[in-house]
């Protein structure tokens, strides 16, 4: 195998961001609710709110490598990634990897959405708590608690994951921040053709028309009474 290397643009700002947006937010959501920053925990929720549709949406109109077209996979292709008989370069998800991207996106999505029915029992309430019974409302309320521990679990196997693919020399992190990856001379042969980037300003579109609708909705009646 040849030891030249050549280096592609696999992943966008968009995507990269959020990732780390994503990460920085989960952090902030355990500690708000671990200290009672209930008001600062559902600023937290309500901006990854914003973060997650707006994933959704640039996993249909983004980049090639963000699409859910790309990465999700029938049965028999992730079986093959398995054994090894894939005859492609993977640049951007693998196969097994994209179920996990969705998994994780779902998690998120149903704890946001059972958060907009749960209450603490003490002074915070969901935005939509008032519109179910309380017995409805208290199931949704066991849901975001035990959701929290899914995710955590999500969290420990991502962990892993890139701790082993950092042991055999592929350093997926160093990918997700600087958006490019490096390929081996056989690896760049056996590569299709290189992920076509779409560009970031429709990102900052969408985001922003999320922003606008959670800010004034969700966002915007907790920080005037802060």
């Amino acid at each position: 195998m040849s030891i030249e290397q050549k280096k592609i643009k696999v992943w966008d700002i968009p995507t990269r961001l959020f990732h780390w947006l994503t990460v920085g937010l989960l952090v902030s959501l355990w500690w708000t609710a671990d200290s009672g920053e209930m008001e600062w925990h559902q600023i937290c929720a309500y901006s990854l709110m914003v973060l997650v549709i707006s994933r959704l949406l640039w996993g249909i109109v983004g980049s090639e490598t963000s699409r859910f077209t790309d990465f999700v996979a029938g049965p028999k292709k992730v079986l093959n990634y398995l054994t090894g008989k894939h005859s492609s370069t993977v640049v951007g998800h693998n196969p097994l990897g994209g179920y996990m991207v969705l998994f994780m996106l779902t998690v998120l999505s149903l704890q946001l959405l059972s958060g907009l029915f749960s209450s603490d029992d003490v002074f915070t309430e969901g935005p939509l708590y008032s519109m179910v019974s309380s017995e409805l409302g208290a199931w949704f309320t066991w849901l975001h608690k035990v959701n929290f521990n899914v995710i955590l679990g999500c969290i420990i196997l991502h962990v892993s994951v890139i701790l082993l693919y950092a042991i055999k020399g592929n350093n997926l992190v160093t990918a997700m921040i600087s958006g490019n990856k490096k390929l081996t001379d056989e690896e760049y042969k056996m590569l299709s053709k290189e992920p076509k980037m779409t560009s970031s300003l429709i990102a900052m579109m969408i985001v922003a028309l999320i922003g606008l609708v959670v800010g004034y909705w969700l966002i915007a009646p907790i920080v005037a009474y802060l």
